[in-house]
Parts: structure tokens; sequence; C-alpha cells
């Protein structure tokens, strides 16, 4: 399936996942409508290995994607920029996983989260695998789950210095806590915890952290595809921060459609305050001044290494900066937007608030913590080298 059609069906059936969105924020999951719609347009096989019917798109495409979706629905656009990320990392992984995962239905998702809330503890053939992870996003409508742990002693307690790795994990080996998912935006997105007691893992089916982010897993892997030449940090941010700029371009619509027969306390009519209209102009421009950073940084990255080249420290930290700070701008934007929207805006029925509070909760994420991403990007390009705690961050 190209970009092309995938862009036309979410076009196509516009209307339903905007309908379905508060739908989805009431059942605190994405509904089965949303999910079938998402699966016909195939935005979940972007990013996907082709010999399982995904299209490994350029990164911008995949990106693109997800803030048309998020436009219409932050929570199923959260949903396609998180777990549809994950076949990108998964493709490096053995093939007889990928042939577990994909070779009976190529619709199957994956979810995760990544922060390392369990521990596994070798033994001969793979590791024993237990923790509680919260926030796995999707998890209703996946059949697997990549989760973040630490490597264990022969205690099973973490080593020292702490090393990390990606869990692999089917379905039956793991149980989703349902009433775990109490928030305030993205509600829709269904993140919510899972927990596994003393499962044996086999060791294809995990991978070490700090090789992913060095690149070493492609190289093994034999990976020379441009999108796999990128790094994790290049690529992995790209699905959340997009979500979050969509977001925004939804919250600007659905304002603007407000505002165009909105009448004032005053009488006279919203677009006649020329306040109200340069508050919201800027707005405009700020979102999409996030929107064209972000996708202008992610062609830099790409076109680097599809021309053979290697991404350098100092390109990798910038990206990161001008990812999260794309993230925040856009989030400001949206309560630029909101302050001009008087009572009415903040009311149930009225999209803005959820595309609101929806944003907030994204830009809530650890991945756009500026602090440690900005402090590295910056010592780069003044030509000192990051303490490595801030290399990671980038």
């Amino acid at each position: 399936m190209t970009i092309t059609t995938v862009s036309d069906v979410l076009t196509t059936r516009a209307d339903e996942l905007r309908a379905l969105a508060s739908v989805n924020e009431e059942l605190g999951k994405l509904s089965d409508e949303t999910v079938q719609i998402m699966r016909e347009s195939g935005v979940m096989k972007l990013l996907a290995p082709v010999e399982y019917g995904g299209t490994r798109a350029h990164p911008v495409e995949f990106a693109e994607t997800v803030m048309k979706l998020a436009s219409l629905d932050g929570s199923a656009g959260w949903v396609a920029g998180v777990v549809g990320v994950h076949p990108w990392e998964l493709e490096l992984m053995s093939p007889k996983l990928q042939e577990e995962i994909w070779g009976e239905s190529n619709e199957v998702w994956v979810s995760s989260p990544y922060a390392p809330m369990g521990t596994a503890t070798p033994v001969e053939g793979g590791y024993r695998f237990s923790g509680h992870w919260q926030f796995s996003t999707g998890t209703d409508h996946s059949d697997w789950v990549i989760l973040g742990a630490f490597l264990g002693d022969s205690e099973g307690k973490p080593v020292q210095p702490p090393r990390f790795l990606h869990v692999v994990v089917p379905r039956k080996d793991y149980t989703i806590i349902d009433d775990s998912w109490n928030v305030v935006g993205l509600k829709g997105t269904g993140s919510k915890d899972v927990v596994i007691d003393d499962v044996f893992v086999p060791e294809y089916r995990a991978l070490d952290q700090a090789e992913l982010f060095a690149g070493e897993v492609a190289r093994k892997a034999g990976k020379t595809e441009p999108i796999h030449r990128l790094p994790f940090y290049s690529i992995f941010p790209v699905g959340l921060t997009s979500a979050v700029i969509g977001i925004a371009e939804g919250a600007l619509q659905a304002h603007m459609d407000y505002q165009r027969e909105r009448v004032q306390i005053n009488g006279f009519k919203s677009v006649e305050d020329p306040y109200t209209m340069y508050a919201v102009s800027e707005a405009a421009g700020e979102i999409s001044a996030s929107r064209d950073t972000l996708l202008a940084s992610i062609n830099r990255l790409y076109d680097t290494v599809a021309a053979g080249g290697e991404i350098s420290l100092e390109q990798r930290a910038v990206a990161r900066r001008t990812q999260i700070q794309a993230a925040w701008r856009a989030t400001n934007a949206i309560d630029m937007i909101l302050s001009r929207s008087g009572g009415n805006g903040l009311r149930l029925n009225n999209p803005v608030q959820r595309f609101w509070r929806d944003a907030h909760m994204g830009l809530a994420h650890a991945i756009h913590v500026p602090g440690p991403s900005y402090h590295g990007a910056i010592l780069t390009e003044i030509g000192v080298e990051p303490a490595a705690n801030l290399v990671w961050a980038v």
C-alpha cells in the first residue's frame, strides 16, 4: 500500500474518524471501528518490512501520515505514531521472531513501552522475565509487546553498571491491567499497564539496547537501507512528535470552524476582532513552523544516510533538539488558541479542549523532555564532548 493510498483512505474516512474520537475517549481505548479504518488505510505498515506487506516508507511520509490521523483524532494518531514505529525495530531482529509475529497475518500490532520496568535474568537459551510496565499504548489491539528491561545477574538483580534490553513477548505471556489508564488526555490510546510474572523468553526475542542505539543491531542484521541506517533516536521520536503536531493542526481547524460564526459578548463577530484574529494567526504560524522544521530535520538526516554518509553526534543532537522544540512549539500554540476560545471552548462537546488535553499529555512523554537533549545539543555545537548521560538523550 502506497503513501498516497494511505492518505486517501484517511481523507475519505475523515468524518468517521473525527466522530469516533469522543467514542474512543469514553472507551479509554481505540474502538474496533477506529482500528478497522487504521488497518484498512495501511498506516501501521508504513515502516514494516516489505516481506510482510509493508512499504518501508520514507520517515517523512510516516510523519505526515501520523499528523493527518492525529488531526482527526489525537488518540488514533498517537497509537499510530507509537505502535507504527515498532516494525522498524522488529525488522532488525531475528527472522524467526518476525515470522512468529507476522507469518500468519501482517495486520498484527506490537505495543511497548521501552522503559525498563522489569528484569530479564539470563538462563540457558534465554531469560526469565518479570516486571510491571506502565504506558503500553494500543495494547488492547496488539498481539505482542516490546518491553524495556534491566539485564539481571544470577540473583535476578540488575547488573552494575546497568545494561538494558528490549524484550519481545507474545500476548499469552502477559496480563493487561484494564483499570490502569485514568488520565486527562490521550484517553483513547488505552496506554494501560502490563504485567509479566516469571516467563521464559528465548534469546532471539531480545536485543541489547546499547547495540541498537549504536547501530550495531542493524549492521549485524545486514540492513543497509537508509531507513535502517538512521539512529534509534532519529526515528523513534518522529511518530510521537508528529502526533503532537497533528493534534495541534486538529485543534487549529476546530478552533477556526468555531470562530467563523462566533459572536462575542460585545455583539461583534470574532472575525471582526483584530486582536483575536492576530492571536489565532500567530498560533497558526507556530503550528505550521513546527511541522516544517520537523520534516526538514528528518529529511536532512535521511538524505545524509541515503547518500552513504554517517550521522554525526552533532547532527543527531541538533535533530533531537529540533524534534523536541517542534512539540513544545505546537503545544504552546494550542494554549494560545484555547485562551481565545472563551468559556464555550472548554465545553466537553467542543473538540478544541480535547485536542488541548491530548497535546499536553503527549508533551509529557519522556521523549519531549528538553533539558538533557538541549544540553547535549549545544555542547556538540560548541565543540565540547557531552557526558554519557547527555549522549544517551540524543
